[in-house]
């Protein structure tokens, strides 16, 4: 079967407007960046709520603070973590580091310093830059002897800009033992030192995995990588000149770099930073600045369709709304029609395809499976060659419609995990990376993400993929979330245990065992869960992913 996957069917599914043809031609973030402030050096690059920097500002304080790294040693290939928020200095950092020919690690500031002290170590990182008010906290005592940079998300708000609520109670500290950004920036402000430009191939970022099955490794992501989904992005979604991106996800995750950070480079338009998500500063900074464009976790979405205040702002202009992290329900895109008129995109990808490795077209959402009542991922995105392969025999290739493994191999594929050559070697196999997901593509080559291979549940020797009992779940009403896991089980080996937070029109009057007969009525006799358990919320990681591992420790 592997000639119907060789000749790629998902790019005859594309609409008409779209044109699968992509430039060879490769560039650096800081290439584009470079470009794109040399074409128009006064258009606005970054919103910060309420303020204003141009693309020639940016790259202002960009050479300052590169200047400043290269007097503390930063130079080719060195790595230095970043623990920040979405913030003007994450952007400005990473084009000083580019600038140095460095490497970005940037980290969740949720991290503890033990989980600090892991990524410090493994990465090699030289220096630290993080916001002052995680220095004491978790940083001082993870950074050592190592040069750290402190910066409050007070930093570059406007004088004349009001303080958003968000920030009303923050403080700018300093330390002896720190340096401070904004003293560097007007230390190096007028100093000029070589540049390094980086190479595609050079890379980026080392963006650790979220680790929900072991300590977290380094994806190596180059620019080239980054480049090319760029390249997807502005032709899946149409995007030209006139967009604004909403830089929601965070920029510690592939898809804030990638879908915030490096698309906004990439098209020359701004993108809109607010530190922290806030629904409310959300919606207004929508309205605002006129956005657009974002890819965000349905976690969010679904904040800011059950905000208070939602009908009082005008976001008509937000056409070109993707999701990723968790799966989207076809109940769910439909109330946000309903209710937003807003249409949500389906995206699908990993940190080791730098971010998208499938994706809805704009104006062409997946269709749904007749047999599991899921909504297609997207298609495989240009560029790439995509398989399905059997789980526990990847060398057999399967039918379309088939369940199987998704392996991945094109120009955003990683190379391979940081100083892992092991985890690599067992991960991508001749550029082919076994993602770990199971999924099936149909003959018109729409793809379906039914789960993560190490969430099969074994129930008397019957295979059980969680997705197959979520998505029934989520047909019910009163389902807001749901996560279903194994459970031990002294005659089935594993049983079936669902995790579910219900609406709040539905709370205190949906029971346990009215979704046990909801889910029996539509599943198999082996699949429908023998227990339920009513929850306030599912838990997740910050990007938006379940917690199963979390859920099957309680």
């Amino acid at each position: 079967m592997t000639a119907y996957y060789d000749d790629k069917p998902w790019l005859r599914t594309y609409p008409e407007w779209f044109s699968p043809d992509f430039t060879a031609h490769k560039e650096s973030v800081l290439a584009k960046f470079d470009k794109a402030v040399e074409k128009n050096p006064d258009a606005p690059c970054i919103y910060y709520f309420d303020t204003v920097y141009s693309f020639s500002q940016v790259k202002k304080m960009a050479s300052a603070f590169a200047a400043a790294l290269a007097e503390s040693g930063l130079g080719q290939g060195d790595r230095m973590l970043f623990v920040l928020q979405n913030v003007p200095q994450a952007v400005i950092g990473a084009l000083a580091v580019w600038m140095r020919g460095g490497i970005v690690v940037p980290v969740n500031p949720m991290y503890t310093t033990k989980d600090l002290n892991h990524l410090l170590s493994d990465s090699g990182a030289t220096g630290v830059f993080c916001e002052d008010t995680l220095y004491e906290k978790t940083v001082k005592a993870a950074a050592g002897q190592r040069p750290v940079i402190t910066t409050s998300p007070l930093d570059l708000l406007g004088a004349g800009d009001s303080v958003p609520e968000q920030l009303q109670s923050a403080k700018k500290t300093l330390f002896d033992e720190t340096s401070d950004f904004m003293a560097l920036i007007e230390k190096f402000g007028d100093q000029t030192i070589e540049l390094i430009s980086p190479a595609p191939e050079d890379l980026a970022y080392l963006v650790y995995t979220s680790g929900t099955t072991g300590p977290p490794k380094g994806a190596m992501i180059s620019h080239a990588n980054i480049h090319h989904n760029c390249l997807v992005y502005e032709s899946t979604a149409r995007m030209d000149g006139t967009d604004v991106v909403l830089g929601i996800a965070p920029m510690f995750h592939i898809t804030g770099i990638v879908a915030h950070l490096a698309i906004a480079f990439h098209m020359g338009i701004p993108m809109v930073l607010f530190n922290r998500f806030d629904a409310l500063d959300v919606l207004r900074l929508i309205e605002k600045h006129r956005v657009t464009f974002t890819v965000a976790s349905i976690t969010v979405y679904i904040a800011l369709l059950n905000h208070p205040k939602l009908k009082s702002f005008n976001i008509s202009h937000f056409k070109k709304a993707y999701s990723g992290g968790a799966p989207v329900s076809p109940s769910t895109v439909e109330k946000f029609q309903e209710a937003m008129g807003l249409t949500i995109y389906n995206v699908y990808g990993l940190t080791e395809s730098a971010s998208p490795a499938t994706i809805a077209p704009l104006g062409k959402n997946g269709p749904v499976d007749e047999e599991s009542g899921a909504l297609s991922v997207g298609l495989i995105i240009p560029g790439i060659e995509a398989w399905v392969v059997d789980v526990d025999n990847p060398e057999t290739v399967l039918h379309p419609g088939e369940e199987g493994e998704l392996v991945l191999r094109g120009p955003s594929i990683i190379s391979g995990y940081w100083q892992k050559p092991e985890e690599t070697a067992n991960a991508i196999k001749d550029g082919r990376f076994h993602t770990g997901d199971v999924a099936k593509i149909d003959a018109e080559g729409w793809c379906y993400i039914v789960d993560r291979k190490k969430d099969l549940i074994n129930v008397s020797g019957f295979k059980v993929w969680p997705r197959d009992v979520e998505d029934v779940l989520y047909q019910h009403p009163g389902v807001k979330e749901a996560a279903v896991v194994g459970v031990p089980d002294s005659y089935r080996g594993e049983t079936v245990k669902a995790f579910v937070s219900l609406s709040d029109d539905f709370i205190g009057k949906t029971t346990p065992q009215e979704l046990i007969a909801f889910c029996k009525e539509r599943l198999a006799a082996y699949k429908y869960p023998r227990i339920v358990e009513i929850i306030d919320d599912v838990p997740k990681t910050t990007t938006g992913k379940m917690l199963r591992r979390e859920l099957r420790d309680r």
